[in-house]
């Protein structure tokens, strides 16, 4: 049983009245998992009709959604559990988004809109997560960055992305070959 996760993030899309759905979306979100880039723990699909009320949609996995629709108020579902289960969703908590955000969020909705609430853990970050909170760090924010916020610094953030990574395939590159080396001085001993 796992005891450490990785930063558990909700996720929120909306999609406008006229949006197609074709299961992209749900082919990535299973490739992520596949590749243990992400775990996702609850994906809830809701649509807001014209009178104002959420009504799930059958878009989510199978066996997904009570999660979220406790967060959301959509279910009869204790808010008490989950935020026993996810102490960051707890009132007062200084980082993270508390239960009355989440209902703003809901409540924020345009009618007709279809919006997806997607609750995952950034398995990627167990160690990293695990290395601020030994050295006494605490988080203060966090959020993805929208493109008109990154719009200043595109450029350069695209210039030092190529940098790092023609720096990581070079570092692959002398990696693969120090190996082959260390293979070969493996194989001439053996033979000895």
């Amino acid at each position: 049983m796992t005891t450490e996760t990785g930063p558990i993030q909700m996720l929120t899309i909306a999609f406008g009245p006229e949006t197609k759905f074709e299961g992209r979306i749900v082919e990535e979100l299973e490739e992520l998992m596949v590749t243990g880039q992400i775990l996702v723990l609850d994906l809830l699909v809701v649509h807001k009709q014209t009178d104002g009320d959420l009504v799930s949609v059958g878009y989510q996995m199978e066996g997904m959604g009570e999660t979220v629709s406790a967060l959301l108020g959509l279910s009869p579902g204790s808010l008490r559990d989950v935020e026993a289960a996810v102490p960051s969703l707890a009132p007062g908590r200084a980082f993270g988004l508390d239960a009355d955000d989440v209902r703003e969020i809901a409540d924020a909705l345009e009618p007709g809109t279809t919006t997806g609430f997607l609750l995952l853990e950034h398995r990627w970050a167990r160690k990293l997560r695990r290395a601020i909170r030994e050295q006494g760090g605490v988080p203060v924010a966090e959020g993805f960055l929208t493109e008109e916020v990154l719009a200043p610094v595109a450029a350069e953030l695209l210039a030092i992305a190529a940098e790092r990574d023609a720096e990581l395939a070079e570092k692959s590159v002398k990696e693969t070959e120090r190996s082959a080396k260390q293979t070969k001085r493996s194989a001439k001993d053996t033979d000895r």
